[in-house]
C-alpha cells in the first residue's frame, strides 16, 4: 500500500467520520452511528454486569432509588438514549457507562458516598459519557490508528514483522479503551455538574465527591485504585474545576443525606459481611484455604442468604478436591440466585470431576448462556473430545484458543490434535518463491504451540496435454513452534509474486 493510498484512505475516514458532539455542541471524529452505540450497549450490558459479579439483587428498593435518580439527571441531558441503570454486587468502588446509556454502578461505591447529590454527581458523569459518545470516541481513534497501521504492515509484509504490528495495534487499541482521557472526564464532570444542578441538586455534591475520592487516592486504598480510579483518575485539578463551575451554577439544592443514608440502610448493614467475604476471597487467592474457610463461615453467619458466600465456600471445597462438597455449595448458590454463570459454571466443573458427565455439560451450558467463558468452553471440549465427537470438542477449542493465556495454549495443543490431520493448511501457513533458475521453492512455517512432523505440500500443473494434475512433496524433519522449512521443488518456470500453485495436505503431532 503506498503512502499516497494510505493517506488517501485516512483522509477519507477522518472526512466521512466528523460528527457533531450532542453534548459540547463541536464537532468530533466519530466513526459510528448512535444507532450502532445503542446496538453495542445492549449487547454488552448483560455481559458486563455478569463480568462484574451480577446484579445486586439483594436490596431492590436501592436498585429503584438508583434508577430514579439516574433517569432524573440523565433526563437532562436533552440526548434521547434507552438509559438504563443497575447496582451491581461486586465491593470495588466503580461506576461505568457503556455506549448507548447502559450505566452500571458497583454496591463497593454506595456505600462510600453520603448523600443523593453526590450519586446524583457520579450517575450524571455517566450519563456525559454516553451522551458526548466519549467510547465511540476513543473506538474510532482506535480504529484509525488500526488503518494507519494496518498500512505500514502491508508496505512490510517482505519482512517477518508485518503480523507483529498488526498484533501490538490490536492491543493498543484495547489499553486505550481501557479509560477515558483528560479531557473526557473534565468534560463529564463539567456538564454532568449542569446536569444534576438542573435535575434540582446541590452541585456541592460533586465537589464533595471529588475531595472524597482524591483523599482515598491519596490514602491508596487498593480496592480504590483497581476500581473507579482505574478508569476516572481523580485530582486536584478535577476538585478545583468542579468548584469553578459549581461558582456559576444555582446555589443550594437537595443533597439529601438523610434519605440516602435511609435507603442505604440495609447495605450498609450487611458491608460487614461483604467485607469478610472480600477476605475470604483474598485469603483463597494466596491459597490459605483454612483461612478463606474461617472467613466465609463468618460471613454466612452475618448473612446465609447472600449466594455469593455460598459459591466461595463451593470454590474452597473445590480447590480442596472435595468435589461432592463443593457440589452442595454451588447447589446452594444457584438456589438463592439462579441467573450468575459463576456458579452454573463452577459446579459443572465440580461435576465434571465426579464423573457426573451429564449434568456438568447442562450445568457449562447454562453458564456459557450467560457469559461465555474459557473454562467452560476448554470443559465442553475436553467432554466432547471424550465422547469422540470431534466436530463438537473442536468448536469448543477454538473459541477458547482465540482468548489467549493458559486456557489458549492448552485449547490450541488439543486443537491441534484433533484438526490438524484433516486441516492442516489451517495450522501450517505456506507461501511461494524463486531459486535463481526460477524454479518453484514452498516455504512452511508452524503456527502452532506444538512441534509437528511430515508436512506435505501439493503443487498443482497442467502437463503437456493440459490437464490439471498434482505433485507432493515432502518437507523433512520435525518443525518447532514458528519454525519455518522450505522445499526445493524443481518445478517451473514460476515468476516471483505470481498466484501461489501450493497448499499443504499432510502434517502430523511429533509426539
Amino acid at each position: 500500500m503506498h503512502k499516497a493510498t494510505i493517506f488517501l484512505l485516512l483522509s477519507l475516514l477522518m472526512a466521512t467520520g466528523c460528527s457533531i458532539n450532542p453534548v459540547t455542541g463541536q464537532r468530533e471524529f466519530v466513526m459510528m452511528s448512535t444507532a450502532q452505540e445503542i446496538e453495542m450497549g445492549k449487547q454488552n450490558y448483560s455481559p458486563m454486569q455478569q463480568s462484574q459479579g451480577g446484579v445486586y439483587d439483594i436490596d431492590p428498593e436501592l436498585t429503584a432509588y438508583v434508577q430514579r435518580v439516574g433517569q432524573n439527571v440523565a433526563s437532562q441531558s436533552g440526548v434521547n438514549l434507552p438509559y438504563e441503570f443497575v447496582v451491581l454486587n461486586n465491593s470495588v468502588p466503580n461506576a461505568w457507562a457503556l455506549p448507548g446509556g447502559k450505566i452500571a454502578v458497583n454496591r463497593g461505591l454506595l456505600t462510600e458516598m453520603e448523600s443523593e447529590a453526590e450519586l446524583a454527581a457520579v450517575l450524571g458523569h455517566e450519563a456525559v459519557h454516553a451522551a458526548a459518545r466519549h467510547s465511540a470516541q476513543q473506538q474510532s481513534r482506535a480504529m484509525l490508528i488500526q488503518v494507519g497501521v494496518m498500512g505500514t504492515a502491508i508496505a512490510a509484509s517482505d519482512s517477518d514483522y508485518g503480523a507483529l504490528i498488526v498484533g501490538g495495534a490490536n492491543v493498543l487499541a484495547q489499553a486505550g479503551l481501557a479509560k477515558y482521557g483528560r479531557s473526557a472526564e473534565l468534560e463529564s464532570d463539567f456538564y454532568g455538574m449542569q446536569y444534576m444542578s438542573k435535575a434540582g441538586y446541590d452541585p456541592q455534591g460533586a465537589v464533595a465527591l471529588q475531595e472524597t475520592f482524591v483523599r482515598l487516592s491519596e490514602d491508596r486504598r487498593s480496592d480504590w485504585l483497581s476500581g473507579l480510579f482505574a478508569s476516572h483518575p481523580p485530582s486536584r485539578e478535577r476538585v478545583r474545576a468542579n468548584v469553578a463551575t459549581a461558582s456559576t451554577l444555582p446555589p443550594g439544592g437537595t443533597r439529601g443525606e438523610r434519605e440516602y443514608q435511609a435507603i442505604l440502610r440495609k447495605t450498609i448493614q450487611l458491608k460487614p459481611a461483604y467485607e469478610v467475604y472480600d477476605e475470604g476471597r483474598k485469603a483463597l487467592s494466596e491459597k490459605n484455604t483454612e483461612l478463606a474457610l474461617a472467613k466465609v463461615n463468618e460471613a454466612l453467619k452475618l448473612f446465609p442468604d447472600e449466594a455469593h458466600f455460598h459459591a466461595l465456600r463451593g470454590d474452597i471445597r473445590l480447590v480442596e478436591d472435595k468435589f461432592d462438597m463443593a457440589v452442595t455449595n454451588y447447589g446452594r448458590a444457584l438456589d438463592r440466585r439462579d441467573n450468575f454463570f459463576y456458579y452454573h459454571l463452577q459446579r459443572g466443573l465440580a461435576r465434571k470431576e465426579l464423573g457426573q458427565v451429564d449434568a456438568a455439560v447442562v450445568d457449562l451450558e447454562n453458564s456459557i448462556a450467560l457469559l461465555p467463558t474459557a473454562p467452560a468452553h476448554y470443559a465442553l471440549g475436553d467432554i466432547a473430545k471424550a465422547r469422540g465427537n470431534y466436530p463438537e470438542a473442536i468448536q469448543h477449542f477454538k473459541a477458547v484458543a482465540q482468548a489467549g493465556g493458559e486456557y489458549g495454549e492448552a485449547a490450541t495443543g488439543e486443537l491441534v490434535r484433533l484438526d490438524l490431520p484433516s486441516n492442516p493448511g489451517g495450522y501450517i501457513n505456506h507461501a511461494c518463491s524463486a531459486d535463481n533458475s526460477d524454479n518453484l521453492v514452498v516455504s512452511v512455517r508452524n503456527e502452532t504451540s506444538v512441534k509437528v512432523m511430515g508436512v506435505q505440500v501439493a503443487v498443482q500443473y497442467n502437463d503437456a496435454s493440459g490437464r490439471a494434475q498434482q505433485k507432493r512433496f515432502d518437507v523433512g524433519g520435525q518443525l518447532a513452534p514458528g519454525g519455518v522449512a522450505s522445499v526445493n521443488t524443481g518445478m517451473g518456470p514460476y515468476a516471483a509474486g505470481s498466484s501461489c500453485p501450493a497448499e499443504v495436505v499432510a502434517a502430523q503431532i511429533a509426539e
